[in-house]
Protein backbone atom coordinates (compact mmCIF):
# COMPACT_ATOMS: atom_id res chain seq x y z
CA UNK A 1 0.00 0.00 0.00
CA UNK A 2 1.64 3.66 -0.58
CA UNK A 3 -0.03 4.97 2.65
CA UNK A 4 -0.51 8.76 2.86
CA UNK A 5 3.19 9.80 1.71
CA UNK A 6 2.00 10.04 -2.15
CA UNK A 7 -0.64 12.71 -1.28
CA UNK A 8 -0.36 14.93 1.62
CA UNK A 9 1.66 14.93 4.48
CA UNK A 10 -0.31 14.16 7.66
CA UNK A 11 -1.70 17.38 9.63
CA UNK A 12 0.69 18.43 12.67
CA UNK A 13 1.62 21.71 13.96
CA UNK A 14 -0.18 24.88 13.76
CA UNK A 15 -3.97 23.96 14.52
CA UNK A 16 -4.75 27.20 12.55
CA UNK A 17 -4.14 25.08 9.31
CA UNK A 18 -6.39 21.87 10.13
CA UNK A 19 -9.54 23.60 8.81
CA UNK A 20 -7.85 24.75 5.53
CA UNK A 21 -6.06 20.75 5.18
CA UNK A 22 -9.46 18.84 6.06
CA UNK A 23 -11.28 20.95 3.33
CA UNK A 24 -8.47 20.34 1.00
CA UNK A 25 -8.36 16.95 1.25
CA UNK A 26 -12.08 16.50 0.70
CA UNK A 27 -12.01 18.77 -2.17
CA UNK A 28 -9.25 16.52 -3.63
CA UNK A 29 -11.24 13.62 -3.21
CA UNK A 30 -14.64 14.66 -4.73
CA UNK A 31 -12.54 15.79 -7.31
CA UNK A 32 -11.19 12.11 -7.92
CA UNK A 33 -14.48 10.66 -7.16
CA UNK A 34 -15.92 12.63 -9.87
CA UNK A 35 -19.59 13.30 -11.27
CA UNK A 36 -21.48 10.85 -9.88
CA UNK A 37 -24.16 11.54 -12.47
CA UNK A 38 -21.57 10.13 -15.07
CA UNK A 39 -22.22 6.91 -15.81
CA UNK A 40 -19.29 6.15 -17.48
CA UNK A 41 -17.33 7.60 -14.35
CA UNK A 42 -15.96 3.59 -12.67
CA UNK A 43 -16.84 6.16 -9.03
CA UNK A 44 -20.42 7.65 -9.97
CA UNK A 45 -23.56 6.58 -8.52
CA UNK A 46 -24.36 3.87 -11.48
CA UNK A 47 -21.14 2.24 -10.79
CA UNK A 48 -21.80 2.28 -6.77
CA UNK A 49 -25.00 0.96 -7.82
CA UNK A 50 -24.17 -1.63 -9.79
CA UNK A 51 -21.83 -3.08 -7.18
CA UNK A 52 -24.84 -3.10 -4.38
CA UNK A 53 -27.09 -4.68 -6.73
CA UNK A 54 -24.15 -7.39 -7.67
CA UNK A 55 -23.57 -7.34 -3.63
CA UNK A 56 -19.80 -6.49 -4.06
CA UNK A 57 -18.00 -4.04 -2.32
CA UNK A 58 -16.85 -1.16 -5.40
CA UNK A 59 -13.35 -2.68 -6.15
CA UNK A 60 -12.38 0.54 -8.16
CA UNK A 61 -13.42 3.13 -6.24
CA UNK A 62 -11.80 0.93 -2.82
CA UNK A 63 -8.61 1.37 -4.28
CA UNK A 64 -9.16 4.62 -5.24
CA UNK A 65 -9.17 5.60 -1.33
CA UNK A 66 -6.22 3.20 -0.76
CA UNK A 67 -4.30 4.98 -3.02
CA UNK A 68 -5.17 7.96 -1.17
CA UNK A 69 -4.53 7.00 2.05
CA UNK A 70 -7.82 7.53 3.24
CA UNK A 71 -7.45 5.30 6.46
CA UNK A 72 -5.37 7.76 7.63
CA UNK A 73 -8.29 9.95 8.13
CA UNK A 74 -8.87 7.58 11.21
CA UNK A 75 -5.54 8.04 12.66
CA UNK A 76 -4.73 10.91 15.39
CA UNK A 77 -2.33 13.46 13.81
CA UNK A 78 0.08 12.70 17.04
CA UNK A 79 1.07 8.85 15.49
CA UNK A 80 1.17 9.73 11.67
CA UNK A 81 -2.63 10.44 10.89
CA UNK A 82 -4.19 12.78 10.05
CA UNK A 83 -7.01 13.12 12.63
CA UNK A 84 -7.09 16.17 14.88
CA UNK A 85 -10.56 17.85 15.36
CA UNK A 86 -13.53 15.63 15.32
CA UNK A 87 -15.32 17.79 12.86
CA UNK A 88 -13.02 18.51 10.31
CA UNK A 89 -12.63 14.16 10.22
CA UNK A 90 -16.57 14.49 9.47
CA UNK A 91 -15.77 16.82 6.45
CA UNK A 92 -12.78 15.05 5.16
CA UNK A 93 -15.65 11.93 4.65
CA UNK A 94 -18.53 13.57 3.58
CA UNK A 95 -17.06 13.05 -0.17
CA UNK A 96 -17.36 9.38 0.04
CA UNK A 97 -20.69 9.13 2.49
CA UNK A 98 -22.38 11.62 -0.45
CA UNK A 99 -22.06 8.89 -2.88
CA UNK A 100 -22.36 5.48 -0.88
CA UNK A 101 -23.00 4.69 2.87
CA UNK A 102 -22.09 1.08 2.25
CA UNK A 103 -18.59 2.13 0.68
CA UNK A 104 -18.04 4.82 3.76
CA UNK A 105 -18.71 1.65 6.63
CA UNK A 106 -17.21 -1.02 4.85
CA UNK A 107 -13.75 0.55 3.79
CA UNK A 108 -13.06 3.20 6.57
CA UNK A 109 -15.59 4.67 9.11
CA UNK A 110 -15.94 0.68 10.82
CA UNK A 111 -11.79 1.22 11.88
CA UNK A 112 -12.68 4.45 13.63
CA UNK A 113 -15.75 2.34 15.36
CA UNK A 114 -12.97 -0.06 16.27
CA UNK A 115 -9.64 1.80 16.93
CA UNK A 116 -11.23 4.40 19.14
CA UNK A 117 -11.01 2.35 22.42
CA UNK A 118 -7.06 1.77 21.80
CA UNK A 119 -6.27 5.78 21.34
CA UNK A 120 -8.51 6.16 24.49
CA UNK A 121 -6.49 3.77 26.73
CA UNK A 122 -4.29 1.41 24.94
CA UNK A 123 -0.38 1.45 25.52
CA UNK A 124 2.11 3.45 23.75
CA UNK A 125 3.11 0.89 21.77
CA UNK A 126 0.11 -0.59 21.09
CA UNK A 127 -1.21 2.82 19.63
CA UNK A 128 1.88 3.10 17.22
CA UNK A 129 1.38 -0.49 16.27
CA UNK A 130 -1.87 0.03 15.28
CA UNK A 131 -1.40 3.25 13.62
CA UNK A 132 1.02 1.93 11.08
CA UNK A 133 -1.59 -0.87 10.01
CA UNK A 134 -3.54 1.41 9.19
CA UNK A 135 -1.14 3.93 7.65
CA UNK A 136 -0.50 1.03 5.57
CA UNK A 137 -3.63 0.76 4.37
CA UNK A 138 -4.84 -2.31 7.12
CA UNK A 139 -8.53 -2.57 7.97
CA UNK A 140 -9.64 -2.85 11.65
CA UNK A 141 -13.16 -4.23 12.61
CA UNK A 142 -15.32 -4.09 15.61
CA UNK A 143 -16.50 -7.31 17.58
CA UNK A 144 -19.13 -5.40 19.57
CA UNK A 145 -20.57 -6.99 23.01
CA UNK A 146 -24.38 -7.30 23.35
CA UNK A 147 -26.73 -4.15 23.60
CA UNK A 148 -30.21 -4.13 24.38
CA UNK A 149 -32.46 -4.05 21.80
CA UNK A 150 -29.78 -4.91 19.56
CA UNK A 151 -30.02 -5.66 16.20
CA UNK A 152 -28.05 -8.56 14.28
CA UNK A 153 -24.66 -6.59 14.51
CA UNK A 154 -25.12 -5.94 17.65
CA UNK A 155 -26.67 -9.42 19.08
CA UNK A 156 -24.24 -11.98 20.89
CA UNK A 157 -21.12 -11.64 22.24
CA UNK A 158 -17.89 -13.44 23.27
CA UNK A 159 -16.06 -14.33 26.58
CA UNK A 160 -13.15 -14.24 27.88
CA UNK A 161 -11.48 -16.43 30.68
CA UNK A 162 -8.26 -16.43 32.22
CA UNK A 163 -5.93 -18.97 30.51
CA UNK A 164 -3.70 -20.85 32.74
CA UNK A 165 -0.75 -19.92 31.88
CA UNK A 166 -1.69 -16.15 31.34
CA UNK A 167 -3.54 -13.90 28.98
CA UNK A 168 -6.97 -15.07 28.19
CA UNK A 169 -9.04 -18.08 26.08
CA UNK A 170 -11.49 -16.07 24.36
CA UNK A 171 -15.21 -17.89 23.30
CA UNK A 172 -18.13 -17.25 21.80
CA UNK A 173 -19.94 -16.72 18.24
CA UNK A 174 -21.22 -13.46 16.58
CA UNK A 175 -22.25 -14.36 13.15
CA UNK A 176 -22.58 -10.66 11.58
CA UNK A 177 -19.72 -8.33 12.30
CA UNK A 178 -18.46 -6.02 9.11
CA UNK A 179 -15.15 -6.87 7.59
CA UNK A 180 -14.55 -10.12 9.35
CA UNK A 181 -13.07 -11.83 7.26
CA UNK A 182 -10.14 -9.00 5.68
CA UNK A 183 -10.14 -7.23 8.53
CA UNK A 184 -6.34 -7.00 9.54
CA UNK A 185 -7.24 -6.03 13.38
CA UNK A 186 -9.77 -7.24 15.64
CA UNK A 187 -11.01 -4.93 18.59
CA UNK A 188 -13.33 -7.70 20.47
CA UNK A 189 -15.16 -6.94 23.66
CA UNK A 190 -15.92 -9.77 25.62
CA UNK A 191 -17.47 -10.46 28.54
CA UNK A 192 -14.95 -10.99 31.59
CA UNK A 193 -17.32 -11.28 34.23
CA UNK A 194 -20.19 -12.87 34.50
CA UNK A 195 -21.82 -10.76 37.00
CA UNK A 196 -23.91 -7.72 35.19
CA UNK A 197 -22.34 -4.30 36.00
CA UNK A 198 -20.09 -1.77 34.84
CA UNK A 199 -17.15 -3.72 34.95
CA UNK A 200 -18.56 -6.72 33.22
CA UNK A 201 -16.60 -6.44 29.87
CA UNK A 202 -12.96 -5.87 28.89
CA UNK A 203 -11.28 -4.64 25.16
CA UNK A 204 -8.66 -6.96 23.40
CA UNK A 205 -7.26 -6.29 20.35
CA UNK A 206 -6.28 -8.75 18.35
CA UNK A 207 -4.42 -9.98 14.82
CA UNK A 208 -6.18 -12.12 13.12
CA UNK A 209 -2.85 -13.35 11.75
CA UNK A 210 -1.51 -15.02 14.99
CA UNK A 211 -4.70 -17.44 16.01
CA UNK A 212 -3.74 -20.83 16.25
CA UNK A 213 -5.29 -23.78 14.27
CA UNK A 214 -8.85 -24.73 15.19
CA UNK A 215 -9.32 -21.80 17.82
CA UNK A 216 -10.67 -18.84 14.93
CA UNK A 217 -13.65 -20.26 12.55
CA UNK A 218 -14.73 -17.65 9.62
CA UNK A 219 -18.25 -18.17 9.21
CA UNK A 220 -20.02 -17.67 6.09
CA UNK A 221 -21.17 -14.14 4.41
CA UNK A 222 -24.15 -12.68 5.60
CA UNK A 223 -26.54 -10.69 3.17
CA UNK A 224 -28.51 -7.93 4.84
CA UNK A 225 -31.34 -5.84 3.54
CA UNK A 226 -29.09 -2.62 3.26
CA UNK A 227 -25.76 -2.06 3.14
CA UNK A 228 -25.31 -5.12 0.35
CA UNK A 229 -21.94 -4.14 -0.92
CA UNK A 230 -20.30 -3.91 2.61
CA UNK A 231 -19.03 -7.35 3.48
CA UNK A 232 -20.71 -8.73 6.71
CA UNK A 233 -19.78 -12.57 7.88
CA UNK A 234 -19.24 -13.90 11.06
CA UNK A 235 -16.68 -15.45 13.59
CA UNK A 236 -16.35 -17.74 15.80
CA UNK A 237 -13.57 -18.46 18.86
CA UNK A 238 -13.05 -21.93 20.51
CA UNK A 239 -10.33 -21.29 22.92
CA UNK A 240 -8.14 -18.60 20.49
CA UNK A 241 -5.50 -17.27 22.81
CA UNK A 242 -5.01 -13.75 24.01
CA UNK A 243 -2.35 -12.93 24.76
CA UNK A 244 -1.80 -10.56 28.39
CA UNK A 245 -0.63 -7.23 26.38
CA UNK A 246 -3.02 -7.47 23.97
CA UNK A 247 -5.57 -6.03 26.53
CA UNK A 248 -6.36 -2.50 26.03
CA UNK A 249 -6.56 -0.60 29.29
CA UNK A 250 -7.57 -2.45 32.63
CA UNK A 251 -9.48 -5.33 32.62
CA UNK A 252 -13.67 -4.54 33.33
CA UNK A 253 -12.61 -1.13 31.19
CA UNK A 254 -15.06 -2.43 28.06
CA UNK A 255 -18.43 -0.86 29.53
CA UNK A 256 -16.52 2.84 30.39
CA UNK A 257 -14.85 2.21 26.51
CA UNK A 258 -17.71 1.90 24.92
CA UNK A 259 -19.58 4.74 26.84
CA UNK A 260 -16.89 7.29 25.65
CA UNK A 261 -15.78 5.97 22.27
CA UNK A 262 -19.50 5.91 21.20
CA UNK A 263 -20.11 9.43 21.61
CA UNK A 264 -17.47 10.02 18.47
CA UNK A 265 -18.69 7.60 16.70
CA UNK A 266 -22.50 8.87 17.57
CA UNK A 267 -21.36 11.93 16.50
CA UNK A 268 -19.39 11.36 13.04
CA UNK A 269 -22.06 9.00 12.27
CA UNK A 270 -24.89 12.38 12.27
CA UNK A 271 -22.43 14.34 10.69
CA UNK A 272 -21.82 12.40 7.27
CA UNK A 273 -24.99 10.58 6.56
CA UNK A 274 -26.56 14.14 6.41
CA UNK A 275 -24.56 14.16 2.86
CA UNK A 276 -25.99 10.96 1.75
CA UNK A 277 -29.49 12.48 2.20
CA UNK A 278 -27.71 16.17 0.52
CA UNK A 279 -27.49 14.05 -2.68
CA UNK A 280 -31.56 12.55 -2.47
CA UNK A 281 -32.40 16.43 -1.69
CA UNK A 282 -30.37 17.44 -5.10
CA UNK A 283 -32.31 14.46 -6.87
CA UNK A 284 -35.57 15.47 -5.81
CA UNK A 285 -34.66 19.19 -6.23
CA UNK A 286 -33.52 18.22 -10.53
CA UNK A 287 -36.73 16.09 -10.64
CA UNK A 288 -38.99 19.21 -9.37
CA UNK A 289 -37.31 21.21 -12.10
CA UNK A 290 -36.99 19.44 -15.23
CA UNK A 291 -39.06 20.76 -17.89
CA UNK A 292 -40.19 23.20 -15.93
CA UNK A 293 -37.55 26.19 -16.64
CA UNK A 294 -36.10 26.24 -13.82
CA UNK A 295 -39.37 26.74 -11.49
CA UNK A 296 -40.82 24.40 -8.37
CA UNK A 297 -44.56 23.14 -8.70
CA UNK A 298 -46.23 25.30 -5.83
CA UNK A 299 -46.89 21.73 -3.95
CA UNK A 300 -43.09 20.61 -3.82
CA UNK A 301 -42.10 24.04 -1.82
CA UNK A 302 -43.14 22.81 1.27
CA UNK A 303 -41.15 19.43 1.19
CA UNK A 304 -38.10 20.63 -0.62
CA UNK A 305 -37.29 23.54 1.78
CA UNK A 306 -38.30 21.69 4.83
CA UNK A 307 -35.78 19.21 4.34
CA UNK A 308 -33.65 21.72 3.11
CA UNK A 309 -34.25 23.13 6.48
CA UNK A 310 -33.84 19.93 8.48
CA UNK A 311 -30.20 18.92 6.63
CA UNK A 312 -28.96 22.36 7.87
CA UNK A 313 -30.59 21.99 11.28
CA UNK A 314 -28.62 18.21 11.70
CA UNK A 315 -25.43 19.63 10.14
CA UNK A 316 -25.19 22.03 12.73
CA UNK A 317 -26.46 19.48 15.67
CA UNK A 318 -23.61 17.39 14.39
CA UNK A 319 -21.30 20.08 14.04
CA UNK A 320 -21.98 21.27 17.68
CA UNK A 321 -21.28 18.00 18.63
CA UNK A 322 -18.18 17.13 16.95
CA UNK A 323 -16.76 20.26 18.07
CA UNK A 324 -17.34 20.24 21.74
CA UNK A 325 -15.80 16.56 21.82
CA UNK A 326 -12.88 18.74 21.38
CA UNK A 327 -13.28 21.50 23.21
CA UNK A 328 -15.74 20.15 25.89
CA UNK A 329 -14.67 16.57 26.30
CA UNK A 330 -15.43 15.87 29.57
CA UNK A 331 -19.36 17.16 29.14
CA UNK A 332 -20.31 16.20 25.76
CA UNK A 333 -21.56 12.70 26.61
CA UNK A 334 -25.51 13.80 26.79
CA UNK A 335 -25.36 16.11 24.44
CA UNK A 336 -23.73 13.57 21.64
CA UNK A 337 -26.51 10.97 22.54
CA UNK A 338 -29.15 13.50 22.00
CA UNK A 339 -28.03 14.48 18.54
CA UNK A 340 -27.75 10.67 17.54
CA UNK A 341 -31.27 10.47 19.07
CA UNK A 342 -32.44 13.42 16.86
CA UNK A 343 -31.23 13.34 13.75
CA UNK A 344 -31.86 9.87 12.62
CA UNK A 345 -35.38 10.37 12.85
CA UNK A 346 -34.83 13.59 11.05
CA UNK A 347 -33.45 12.34 8.28
CA UNK A 348 -35.85 9.15 7.81
CA UNK A 349 -38.64 12.29 7.70
CA UNK A 350 -36.74 13.59 5.37
CA UNK A 351 -36.29 10.87 2.79
CA UNK A 352 -40.39 10.02 3.22
CA UNK A 353 -40.80 13.91 2.46
CA UNK A 354 -38.51 13.12 -0.60
CA UNK A 355 -40.01 10.27 -1.66
CA UNK A 356 -43.62 11.87 -2.25
CA UNK A 357 -41.40 14.77 -4.98
CA UNK A 358 -39.21 11.42 -6.71
CA UNK A 359 -42.13 9.09 -6.43
CA UNK A 360 -40.97 5.81 -8.35
CA UNK A 361 -38.02 7.55 -9.59
CA UNK A 362 -36.19 7.36 -6.67
CA UNK A 363 -35.80 3.45 -6.22
CA UNK A 364 -34.71 3.11 -10.09
CA UNK A 365 -31.57 2.07 -9.61
CA UNK A 366 -30.34 2.48 -13.36
CA UNK A 367 -31.09 6.24 -12.65
CA UNK A 368 -28.56 7.84 -10.99
CA UNK A 369 -30.21 10.98 -11.58
CA UNK A 370 -32.75 10.03 -8.98
CA UNK A 371 -32.05 6.79 -7.39
CA UNK A 372 -30.32 7.49 -4.60
CA UNK A 373 -33.16 7.06 -2.40
CA UNK A 374 -34.14 3.61 -2.65
CA UNK A 375 -30.31 2.58 -1.77
CA UNK A 376 -30.53 4.81 1.04
CA UNK A 377 -33.37 3.84 2.76
CA UNK A 378 -32.07 0.73 3.13
CA UNK A 379 -28.71 1.57 3.93
CA UNK A 380 -29.34 3.83 7.26
CA UNK A 381 -30.88 1.43 9.44
CA UNK A 382 -28.08 -1.29 8.85
CA UNK A 383 -25.59 2.26 9.54
CA UNK A 384 -26.83 2.30 13.24
CA UNK A 385 -29.56 4.52 12.51
CA UNK A 386 -32.27 2.27 13.41
CA UNK A 387 -34.09 1.07 16.65
CA UNK A 388 -30.87 -0.45 18.39
CA UNK A 389 -29.46 2.99 18.06
CA UNK A 390 -32.28 4.73 19.99
CA UNK A 391 -32.30 2.63 22.41
CA UNK A 392 -28.30 2.67 23.24
CA UNK A 393 -29.07 6.71 23.37
CA UNK A 394 -31.88 6.48 25.85
CA UNK A 395 -29.87 4.48 27.85
CA UNK A 396 -27.00 7.21 28.22
CA UNK A 397 -29.92 10.38 28.34
CA UNK A 398 -32.56 9.12 30.58
CA UNK A 399 -30.51 8.23 33.73
CA UNK A 400 -29.21 12.29 33.66
CA UNK A 401 -32.40 13.77 33.40
CA UNK A 402 -33.18 13.89 36.86
CA UNK A 403 -29.85 14.94 37.84
CA UNK A 404 -29.53 17.96 35.23
CA UNK A 405 -33.03 19.09 36.15
CA UNK A 406 -32.16 19.55 39.87
CA UNK A 407 -28.67 21.12 39.13
CA UNK A 408 -27.70 21.96 35.67
CA UNK A 409 -30.62 23.53 33.90
CA UNK A 410 -30.96 27.18 33.92
CA UNK A 411 -28.13 27.49 36.15
CA UNK A 412 -24.83 27.26 34.80
CA UNK A 413 -22.98 29.54 32.21
CA UNK A 414 -22.44 29.23 28.18
CA UNK A 415 -20.61 27.56 26.49
CA UNK A 416 -17.68 29.47 24.68
CA UNK A 417 -18.70 31.35 21.67
CA UNK A 418 -15.59 29.49 19.86
CA UNK A 419 -17.93 26.01 20.04
CA UNK A 420 -20.44 27.64 17.38
CA UNK A 421 -17.76 29.97 15.10
CA UNK A 422 -17.18 28.33 11.64
CA UNK A 423 -13.61 28.84 11.41
CA UNK A 424 -12.46 29.55 15.03
CA UNK A 425 -9.54 27.22 16.30
CA UNK A 426 -10.46 24.40 18.32
CA UNK A 427 -8.20 22.28 20.74
CA UNK A 428 -7.59 18.35 19.12
CA UNK A 429 -10.02 15.35 19.59
CA UNK A 430 -8.47 13.63 22.55
CA UNK A 431 -10.00 10.14 22.98
CA UNK A 432 -8.23 10.00 26.40
CA UNK A 433 -9.71 13.17 27.68
CA UNK A 434 -13.72 11.90 27.02
CA UNK A 435 -15.93 11.96 29.89
CA UNK A 436 -19.16 9.94 30.63
CA UNK A 437 -20.52 11.16 33.87
CA UNK A 438 -21.18 14.97 35.27
CA UNK A 439 -20.51 17.80 33.58
CA UNK A 440 -23.69 19.49 33.28
CA UNK A 441 -25.42 20.91 30.68
CA UNK A 442 -23.90 23.25 28.73
CA UNK A 443 -26.66 23.35 25.38
CA UNK A 444 -29.36 23.94 27.91
CA UNK A 445 -27.56 27.06 29.12
CA UNK A 446 -26.83 28.13 25.31
CA UNK A 447 -30.25 27.73 24.87
CA UNK A 448 -31.27 30.19 27.80
CA UNK A 449 -28.53 32.51 26.71
CA UNK A 450 -29.67 32.70 22.91
CA UNK A 451 -33.42 33.43 23.91
CA UNK A 452 -32.31 36.54 26.32
CA UNK A 453 -30.50 38.01 23.59
CA UNK A 454 -33.29 37.51 21.54
CA UNK A 455 -35.81 38.46 23.93
CA UNK A 456 -35.98 42.37 22.95
CA UNK A 457 -36.81 41.12 19.23
CA UNK A 458 -39.98 39.51 20.58
CA UNK A 459 -43.33 41.07 19.11
CA UNK A 460 -41.54 43.11 16.32
CA UNK A 461 -42.28 40.75 14.17
CA UNK A 462 -40.41 39.89 10.89
CA UNK A 463 -38.21 37.23 10.81
CA UNK A 464 -36.24 37.87 13.75
CA UNK A 465 -38.94 38.51 15.80
CA UNK A 466 -40.32 35.14 15.21
CA UNK A 467 -37.17 33.53 15.88
CA UNK A 468 -37.37 35.13 19.33
CA UNK A 469 -40.73 33.99 20.09
CA UNK A 470 -39.42 30.23 19.46
CA UNK A 471 -36.69 30.77 21.36
CA UNK A 472 -38.43 31.34 24.15
CA UNK A 473 -41.06 28.67 23.24
CA UNK A 474 -38.19 25.96 23.84
CA UNK A 475 -37.14 27.57 26.71
CA UNK A 476 -40.60 27.30 28.19
CA UNK A 477 -40.49 23.83 27.21
CA UNK A 478 -37.19 23.43 29.00
CA UNK A 479 -38.75 24.95 32.47
CA UNK A 480 -41.57 22.31 31.81
CA UNK A 481 -39.15 19.69 31.32
CA UNK A 482 -37.19 19.71 34.34
CA UNK A 483 -40.40 20.33 36.65
CA UNK A 484 -41.36 16.58 35.64
CA UNK A 485 -37.61 15.43 35.62
CA UNK A 486 -37.09 16.64 39.14
CA UNK A 487 -39.55 14.49 40.45
CA UNK A 488 -38.32 11.21 38.35
CA UNK A 489 -37.48 7.71 39.84
CA UNK A 490 -34.12 6.08 40.54
CA UNK A 491 -32.27 5.66 37.15
CA UNK A 492 -32.80 1.97 37.33
CA UNK A 493 -36.46 1.93 37.19
CA UNK A 494 -36.60 5.23 35.05
CA UNK A 495 -35.08 3.09 31.85
CA UNK A 496 -37.87 0.40 32.31
CA UNK A 497 -40.88 3.13 31.90
CA UNK A 498 -41.71 3.77 28.36
CA UNK A 499 -43.51 7.18 29.87
CA UNK A 500 -39.64 8.39 31.16
CA UNK A 501 -37.93 7.52 28.03
CA UNK A 502 -40.33 9.24 26.34
CA UNK A 503 -38.53 12.19 27.75
CA UNK A 504 -35.86 11.53 25.64
CA UNK A 505 -37.50 12.97 22.56
CA UNK A 506 -38.23 16.13 24.23
CA UNK A 507 -35.04 16.70 26.05
CA UNK A 508 -33.11 15.83 22.84
CA UNK A 509 -35.18 18.05 20.45
CA UNK A 510 -34.91 20.97 22.80
CA UNK A 511 -31.09 20.73 22.94
CA UNK A 512 -31.27 20.11 18.87
CA UNK A 513 -33.06 23.57 18.68
CA UNK A 514 -30.20 25.30 20.82
CA UNK A 515 -27.42 24.12 18.79
CA UNK A 516 -29.79 25.64 15.51
CA UNK A 517 -29.64 28.89 17.63
CA UNK A 518 -25.55 28.64 18.19
CA UNK A 519 -25.20 28.08 15.08
CA UNK A 520 -27.28 30.83 13.91
CA UNK A 521 -26.05 33.61 16.56
CA UNK A 522 -22.50 32.57 15.72
CA UNK A 523 -22.14 33.65 11.95
CA UNK A 524 -19.97 36.58 11.04
CA UNK A 525 -21.60 37.61 7.95
CA UNK A 526 -19.15 35.45 5.60
CA UNK A 527 -22.41 33.75 3.82
CA UNK A 528 -25.52 36.19 3.71
CA UNK A 529 -27.75 33.07 3.25
CA UNK A 530 -26.66 31.23 6.49
CA UNK A 531 -26.76 34.60 8.59
CA UNK A 532 -30.60 35.31 7.43
CA UNK A 533 -32.60 34.19 10.18
CA UNK A 534 -34.91 32.17 7.81
CA UNK A 535 -33.33 28.57 7.65
CA UNK A 536 -33.23 29.13 11.38
CA UNK A 537 -36.87 29.96 11.82
CA UNK A 538 -38.07 27.18 9.69
CA UNK A 539 -35.71 24.79 11.56
CA UNK A 540 -36.90 25.34 14.58
CA UNK A 541 -40.88 25.57 13.43
CA UNK A 542 -40.36 22.07 12.42
CA UNK A 543 -38.65 20.77 15.35
CA UNK A 544 -41.66 22.58 17.80
CA UNK A 545 -44.05 21.18 15.62
CA UNK A 546 -42.59 17.63 15.90
CA UNK A 547 -42.28 18.52 19.75
CA UNK A 548 -45.95 19.46 20.12
CA UNK A 549 -45.69 22.75 20.93
CA UNK A 550 -47.53 25.89 19.52
CA UNK A 551 -45.18 27.15 16.84
CA UNK A 552 -46.06 30.65 15.00
CA UNK A 553 -46.62 31.42 11.35
CA UNK A 554 -43.83 31.14 9.41
CA UNK A 555 -43.01 35.18 8.15
CA UNK A 556 -43.78 36.29 4.86
CA UNK A 557 -41.15 35.46 2.43
CA UNK A 558 -39.06 33.00 4.28
CA UNK A 559 -40.36 29.88 2.29
CA UNK A 560 -39.21 31.67 -0.92
CA UNK A 561 -36.17 32.39 0.81
CA UNK A 562 -34.88 29.03 1.10
CA UNK A 563 -36.55 27.67 -1.89
CA UNK A 564 -34.28 30.49 -4.21
CA UNK A 565 -30.92 29.57 -2.09
CA UNK A 566 -31.42 25.94 -2.58
CA UNK A 567 -32.31 26.04 -6.37
CA UNK A 568 -29.16 28.90 -6.70
CA UNK A 569 -26.94 25.77 -4.74
CA UNK A 570 -28.69 22.92 -7.26
CA UNK A 571 -27.51 25.30 -10.33
CA UNK A 572 -24.52 25.87 -8.78
CA UNK A 573 -23.60 22.19 -7.37
CA UNK A 574 -22.99 23.32 -3.93
CA UNK A 575 -24.07 21.06 -1.00
CA UNK A 576 -27.17 21.79 1.12
CA UNK A 577 -25.02 21.75 4.33
CA UNK A 578 -23.76 24.23 6.61
CA UNK A 579 -20.25 24.36 3.99
CA UNK A 580 -22.25 24.81 0.85
CA UNK A 581 -19.10 23.18 -0.68
CA UNK A 582 -18.63 22.62 -4.41
CA UNK A 583 -19.58 19.30 -5.46
CA UNK A 584 -17.85 17.42 -8.28
CA UNK A 585 -20.06 17.81 -11.89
Amino acid sequence: MTGIAQTAPAPGGDPGRWEEAARARAARLESLLGDPYDPANPHGLRALFAADERRTPPRETEALLDEEGWAAEFVPAAHGGRLTRADLLARALRPVFRRDVALGFGHGITSMFATGAVWAAGGERMRHELAGLLLDGGRATILHHELAHANAILRDEFTARPAPGGGHLLHGRKDVVINASRADAHVVYARTDAARGPRSHSVFLLDPARAAPGTTRHLPRVETAGMRGALFSGLEFDGRAVPEDALVGAPGDGVTLALRTFQVNRSVICGVVTAAVDTVLHSAVRAATTGRGGRVARRWHSPLTGVFADLLACDAMATVALRALGLLPGRAHVFAAAVKYVVPDLLRENLEELAAVLGGRGYDLDSPEYGALGKLARDLPVAGLGHAGTASCQAVIVPQLRTLAESAWFAEDEPPPELFRAGAELPALDYRALGIAGGGDFMAASLAGSAARLAACRGVGGQVGVLAELAETFVAELRALRETCRVLPASGRALADPAVCVLSDRYSLIVGAAAVLGVWEGQDGTDPFLADPAWAVLALSRIGARLGVPVPDLPDGCTHRLLDELIRRHRSGLSCDLDSTALAR
